[in-house]
């Protein structure tokens, strides 16, 4: 049974989760995040290097997920906060639009995912994911 801190933050982090789970337009993610946001994700599957990404190239990546993506799930498995930090655990998975690399347009990707964000004046200032990809088969 998901396990979820009552906390403010708590509840604009899965509300935005919701929202990037629809895809929803950059222009309503916009409202969560604040001007000095970055999102880091470490090193995997489909990011060898990692990335880091300002609000501008978070809100673009979010564009471009929009033609990569036909659907796309985030269960979310725990939400916790301590101070203005939440922490999610989430499991994810993604239909694919179009093909990508082997995999046909269709296929589902899953992953499993721990995301740290932390809150200023209401919003998402910082986000890092360790997304753990399960075989790309």
């Amino acid at each position: 049974m998901a396990q979820f801190d009552d906390h403010p933050n708590v509840r604009i982090a899965l509300r935005y989760h919701k929202a990037v789970a629809r895809l929803a337009a950059p222009q309503e993610l916009e409202e969560f995040l604040h001007p000095e946001m970055t999102h880091s994700q470490v090193p995997n599957a489909l990011f060898p290097a990692g990335a880091d990404r300002d609000r501008a190239e978070t809100l673009a990546a979010s564009a471009r997920a929009r033609t990569l993506l036909s659907a796309q799930r985030y269960d979310v498995v725990s939400a916790v906060a301590s101070g203005d930090r939440v922490a999610l655990e989430i499991k994810w998975s993604g239909t694919l639009a179009a093909g990508f690399g082997e995999l046909p347009a269709g296929h589902v990707m899953r992953a499993h995912i721990a995301a740290f964000l932390d809150f200023r004046d209401g919003r998402i200032v910082a986000q890092r994911n360790y997304d753990c990809y399960e075989p790309f088969a």
